[in-house]
């Protein structure tokens, strides 16, 4: 990759370069968890042994938890200590953090086993599972951390406001609220039945903490069917208020209300993703009250929901207890359901496309955060698309038309961000259906926001863009640009009735099969066109209508197949002496 300091984020030369890192992480996370384990064994042992006074004992559970504190300082070292650089490459390898630290995690977890397994005679469970003060502590700094986060998140906005920014700038924040409660759930929904299970041979109880938790979780899901309901009967308005005009933009059509119906529900539904960030707000702000509420609850009454509100009136002690039962169950159903759609994937096109949108981004991204998540395919694609594009421009002297599909134009814009100045304005965009702007740059500013796409448009040769108002990810991507990038809305779909050309009803398309508009056509040709003359002078951009002048007799096109987004695929072909213009590629 071009070493370029000031090069956007994007472009950095060891963004795509993070696959030490992430095994360090993942040796650093999984020496983590083994210690966690270790520490939730040894602790109550080595208590217990402390208070009967057995030397032998004693003297070895002292010995473990100072070994278990020894191995979180060293885990805490290898995290702080070596971390993510993005200024260079990163080709180190580092055996004594990936190898030794979580085989030497593994080994005390097996002492101390050993050491808790000793037979200790009259010593017997009962009360409730340990780790409660645990389980508050950890939840207490997770909501400090995310307060910390939103100050320093709203501090970056304002220094820098873009009023794209989804919640102006406490997208973030909001997330990381919906994940910390995600993960509370399922640390409850396991220890609930971890607990059934132990309560077969001695009485055990989950936490409290875990109680409080499974019972604000009906009102959550509550709060959560309110704010569907509100969003679905604004959408409903919408929807008529559309309807009322669609036929109107087709001239000569005779209206038809249940067709003019049809494209004014694609057209709302795919206008409820610039809605998702107030969603997301509104959902988030309820799940952190509710949680604070949870732990406050547990800390100051040390019971759980039901027997806390014994003696109060009927109504609320029956209220406490229905919300906890019935969280208890929910947690329970809410895997199934999680696994259950997982399962439907395999069997339903629908239910995969939709889960294949979710994977290629959560996908997109480098695993600087958690090295246990699914492998970044970007950390592949890009440098390997980066490397085509510059080792064909250097060896043909051409230029390259790079042709990206939804993921697949978020991939080529940061295949382009890694080139060389000098290849950069060899290359022209054309992207349809593209989330660059409105998914990638409202929750990821820094990355894709309108300063890093509008310096994109002016370092490449030219850039044209396809969108639909009834496509629920793509959309303009340099609105600041006018016509001079974007084109749209295209009509969706191509005829409103039947006519010569379409002698049967045109289907909408929304986020798919762009290549069967007359509009794509159009635009490639155009700039397949312009490969075909001379090159453009430096200043020398592409119009409105994407056909200026320019040169050069070489093409590419990207598209792809992902799980569910498309995601380039690299081809080229280049033209010889007398053939016409634009059968380069």
């Amino acid at each position: 990759p071009y070493q370029n300091p000031g090069a956007p984020a994007l472009g950095r030369p060891g963004f795509w370069y993070g696959r030490r890192i992430v095994a360090r992480l993942r040796a650093a996370h999984t020496a983590a968890g083994l210690l966690t384990v270790a520490a939730a064994v040894a602790v109550p042992v080595a208590r217990r042994d402390a208070a009967a006074g057995t030397a032998v004992l004693e003297s070895a559970g002292w010995a473990l938890e100072a070994l278990l504190v020894a191995g979180a300082a060293a885990v805490a070292w290898v995290v702080c200590r070596r971390g993510r650089t993005e200024a260079r490459a990163d080709h180190r390898l580092d055996r004594a953090a990936t190898t030794l630290l979580p085989g030497a995690a593994l080994a005390l977890l097996t002492a101390v086993l050993v050491y808790a397994c000793w037979s200790r005679p009259g010593w017997t469970s009962s009360g409730r599972l340990p780790g409660d003060f645990a389980f508050g502590l950890l939840m207490l700094g997770q909501g400090c951390c995310i307060v910390a986060l939103a100050a320093v998140a709203r501090s970056l906005y304002r220094r820098a406001p873009d009023p794209a920014t989804a919640l102006r700038g406490l997208g973030g924040p909001a997330v990381a609220v919906l994940a910390c409660a995600l993960g509370g759930v399922m640390s409850g929904g396991v220890a609930g039945r971890f607990a059934d299970w132990l309560g077969d041979e001695a009485p055990a109880e989950p936490p409290v903490l875990l109680a409080w938790q499974a019972a604000v979780l009906p009102p959550v899901l509550l709060a959560l069917a309110c704010l569907a309901v509100l969003h679905a009967a604004r959408a409903a308005r919408t929807r008529r208020r559309i309807a009322a005009g669609v036929a109107a933009e087709y001239p000569g059509s005779v209206p038809d209300g249940d067709r003019s119906r049809r494209i004014a529900g694609a057209r709302t539904a795919a206008a409820l993703t610039d809605s998702a960030p107030r969603f997301a707000a509104a959902l988030s702000g309820i799940t952190l009250v509710l949680g604070a509420g949870a732990l406050a609850g547990a800390w100051l009454t040390g019971q759980v929901p039901g027997e806390a509100a014994h003696g109060a009136h009927p109504l609320l002690e029956a209220a406490a207890r229905a919300a906890q039962d019935a969280g208890s169950w929910l947690v329970g159903l809410g895997f199934l359901l999680f696994v259950t759609w997982g399962r439907r994937a395999y069997r339903d096109p629908a239910a995969r496309r939709t889960v294949g949108v979710l994977w290629d981004v959560g996908t997109f991204w480098p695993r600087a955060a958690h090295p246990f998540a699914p492998p970044c395919y970007a950390e592949r694609a890009v440098p390997d698309l980066t490397w085509r594009m510059t080792a064909w421009t250097g060896r043909t002297g051409g230029r390259l038309v790079i042709s990206g599909h939804s993921q697949g134009s978020v991939l080529a814009a940061a295949a382009v961000w890694q080139l060389p100045p000098h290849v950069r304005h060899r290359v022209a965009l054309l992207t349809y259906g593209s989330p660059l702007r409105r998914l990638y740059g409202r929750w990821f500013p820094a990355y894709f926001g309108s300063g890093p796409l509008l310096s994109l448009h002016r370092d490449v040769d030219c850039w044209r863009n396809l969108w639909r108002a009834t496509d629920p990810i793509g959309g303009p991507v340099v609105p600041e640009a006018g016509p001079a990038v974007d084109r749209g809305p295209l009509p969706d779909p191509v005829a409103y009735g039947r006519t010569e050309q379409q002698p049967l009803p045109a289907p909408v398309l929304g986020h798919f099969d762009y290549q069967d508009d007359p509009a794509f056509a159009a635009e490639r040709d155009a700039l397949l066109a312009r490969l075909s003359g001379p090159r453009p002078l430096p200043d020398d951009r592409c119009g409105a209508d994407g056909a200026p002048p320019g040169a050069a007799p070489a093409a590419a096109s990207g598209t792809g197949a992902g799980a569910g987004l498309p995601a380039p695929r690299l081809s080229r072909e280049r033209a010889e002496p007398g053939d016409p213009p634009g059968t380069a590629g």
